[in-house]
């Protein structure tokens, strides 16, 4: 790694894996200019330099900050909130990944176990709610690898669009249904474990159709206590505040790693008016991500933070004795 600007307040650093798109990189490496030894003196440096740091990940995609001294849950969090942005809880999420909280702010980022992938997706954009970014934080780096993919969506959709447009055009206009399954008791062998009284917010089986008839949902209560739901159409595709258009949505994640569904795909997901989506269409966006994909190898301390609505993110299988451990922060949305 080499700095290539060490002459503003904040320094950049490069590494040949990095992408380059429309005249920036992705992701931006910040490092620590050696002014910041303690995580005031971090949070003092983020607030005098937040508007470039802001611009640089509005364009980006991603920001990773590197060698800045954060080494636990409580430093991430005051880190993380030193950027004054509003606080997304995991509890008031949809989400059915299971979780671990460290603080109200920070939480782990999956308990999945480490030989199951996690594929790329946008944070719960399964969902009608999702936030809009998401600190990441490598408290313990794995032995073998564990790293971080990181996609431009936005790339994505355009490659899409110049090789497929009729597809294209059909997840843009008619969006997605997505159909998930919430057992009735937390799952930690699962990626999607969480259970319907915890991803809900409840506790009984009358608060969780009041809960999900106000979100726009359909259900179905299976035999063994668990809870099928149908979302509401929900988007697959957004347009930026730049005018560019995002493949927003968890269709990558859901193909490739939820349960049964490349087998069928549309027991899971299927275009916003229930139609089956082509499965050679999935089949070809799954690989078509991979030429705007970095995978981010974590190293210890490391914080990067991604924004939601542009950059996809997942997760590598891993090995060896070291336990990997990284943390999230999530900021709500202001769309």
């Amino acid at each position: 790694m080499k700095n290539v600007n060490d002459s503003s307040a904040v320094a950049y650093a490069s590494v040949p894996t990095q992408h380059n798109y429309n005249g920036g990189v992705f992701p931006e490496i910040v490092v620590n200019n050696e002014n910041c030894s303690t995580v005031e003196e971090t949070v003092a440096f983020v607030k005098a330099n937040q508007a470039e740091l802001e611009a640089k990940l509005a364009k980006s995609g991603a920001l990773l900050f590197r060698g800045f001294p954060l080494d636990s849950a409580e430093t991430f969090d005051v880190f993380s909130a030193g950027f004054g942005y509003p606080n997304f809880t995991y509890q008031e999420s949809l989400s059915n990944a299971v979780r671990i909280n460290y603080t109200e702010r920070v939480f782990t980022a999956n308990e999945a176990p480490k030989d199951v992938e996690i594929f790329l997706h946008h944070e719960m954009a399964q969902t009608p709610i999702s936030p809009s970014k998401l600190f990441f934080f490598c408290k313990t780096a794995a032995d073998e690898g564990g790293a971080t993919p990181l996609c431009r969506s936005d790339k994505l959709f355009e490659a899409l669009k110049a090789e497929n447009p009729a597809l294209a055009n059909d997840f843009k206009e008619k969006g997605l249904k997505y159909t998930t399954t919430m057992p009735a008791a937390n799952d930690a062998n699962s990626g999607q474990g969480r259970s319907w009284k915890s991803t809900l917010s409840v506790e009984t089986v009358e608060e969780g159709e009041a809960k999900l008839k106000e979100l726009g949902y359909s259900w179905e209560w299976l035999e063994d206590g668990s809870l099928k739901a149908i979302t509401p159409v929900l988007p697959a595709v957004i347009e930026l505040e730049d005018g560019s258009e995002v493949f927003y949505n968890q269709l990558i994640a859901a193909y490739m790693g939820w349960k049964g569904v490349r087998e069928n795909p549309s027991s899971a997901i299927t275009f916003g008016d229930g139609s089956a989506i082509p499965k050679e269409g999935l089949e070809r966006v799954a690989e078509l991500s991979e030429d705007f994909t970095f995978d981010l190898e974590w190293q210890d301390g490391d914080v990067a933070i991604v924004d939601n609505y542009r950059a996809m993110h997942g997760r590598r299988p891993y090995s060896g004795d070291r336990k990997r451990v990284v943390l999230v922060a999530l900021v709500a949305s202001e769309r």
